[in-house]
């Protein structure tokens, strides 16, 4: 990841000097139709690729700006995740993605495994993200809800205060449910557990 400042910095020349379909609006932005962009590292291994029907480049403040983009982080050759949002922006300058707006992110390397939020940040220089606002983690077993959550390369979710755990039974009705501060997903071996520092963890158990 550190070399990936250095390589976005020329990026937007390479790009916009071949993409055919770039109309000039002025001096400062651009605007790209159908933008199919991919991000490699120095030694040619592909970090994530961006795709979207409608943006613009802003050549003054270095900026992306995307309309429904979809956008797929590879693990070497694999996709690892891809993730949906109304909008996003990609700041050159400060090595910032952001998503905004139906965030919603798959894992490949489990079944419907789903991550939705209002926001999604990734500092490109880090390997974490940060998911915030109506966190919903849902897979065919389990509902996990929070205010805020962070995906980490090790495959490990961070759930922040407060968290509410729900599991399902054969109807997708909600059969036990836990409340805590902070909750832990992995998704590698689909275990969760709990963490409170000032409040006991409550469980509820329905029949």
């Amino acid at each position: 990841m550190n070399n990936l400042y250095s390589l976005l910095f020329i990026l937007p020349v390479f790009i916009l000097g071949c993409a055919p379909k770039i109309i000039e609006e002025n001096k400062i932005v651009q605007k790209i139709d159908s933008l199919d962009m991919n991000i490699f590292s120095k030694s040619g291994i592909k970090l994530y690729s961006i795709t979207s029907p409608n943006s613009n480049y802003d050549n003054n403040d270095l900026r992306f700006e995307l309309e429904k983009p979809t956008i797929n982080i590879f693990s070497g050759e694999e996709t690892k995740y891809i993730i949906n949002s109304d909008e996003s922006t990609i700041s050159i300058k400060n090595n910032i993605l952001k998503l905004k707006g139906n965030v919603k992110l798959k894992t490949l390397e489990q079944d419907e495994d789903f991550l939705y939020a209002d926001n999604f940040i990734w500092n490109l220089e880090e390997s974490n993200y940060i998911l915030e606002g109506n966190i919903r983690f849902e897979n065919k077993n389990i509902i996990l809800n929070s205010a805020k959550a962070k995906l980490g390369e090790d495959n490990i979710v961070e759930f922040f205060n407060p968290v509410k755990y729900k599991i399902k039974d054969k109807n997708n009705e909600k059969k036990y449910e836990i409340n805590s501060e902070n909750a832990y997903y992995n998704l590698n071996t689909e275990s969760v557990s709990f963490k409170s520092k000032n409040k006991r963890i409550r469980s509820i158990i329905y029949f």
